[in-house]
């Protein structure tokens, strides 16, 4: 029998937030679901746009993406292999949250890294 992926939370004052940082929790998992808001976007897209994920930690966050129900993957039947991954429903519930998280990272991105307008006058 496979193991459940989450836990049962216990719904004291939080959990709710808890249960949804569970769905997400992996380092590259808002990213692909950030970058899948602008529609289909096949495997080798996705590693070109989020250029530092490895290959394997990409293939395992794309899976649990899957298997939470956040993204669906079509595989189409030739040859070489076709896959393409997008949003599910649930996955799209998720746009404002997203959408929440770039406004907020472009306001303060400086305090963490380069900012987006120093980073185009360089």
């Amino acid at each position: 029998m496979a193991k459940p992926r989450h836990s049962r939370f216990d719904c004291a004052p939080g959990c709710s937030v808890e249960a949804a940082i569970s769905l997400i929790d992996g380092k590259w998992k808002c990213v692909i679901l950030f970058h899948l808001l602008e529609g289909t976007i096949r495997f080798n897209e996705i590693r070109r746009r989020v250029p530092a994920v490895t290959q394997r930690t990409l293939t395992n966050q794309l899976r649990e993406l899957e298997m939470d129900g956040l993204i669906v993957r079509k595989v189409y039947a030739e040859v070489p292999p076709k896959v393409e991954y997008s949003l599910s429903e649930l996955g799209l519930s998720m746009a404002p949250v997203l959408s929440a998280l770039k406004e907020w990272g472009d306001l303060n991105i400086g305090r963490f890294g380069k900012n987006p307008a120093s980073a185009l006058a360089a």
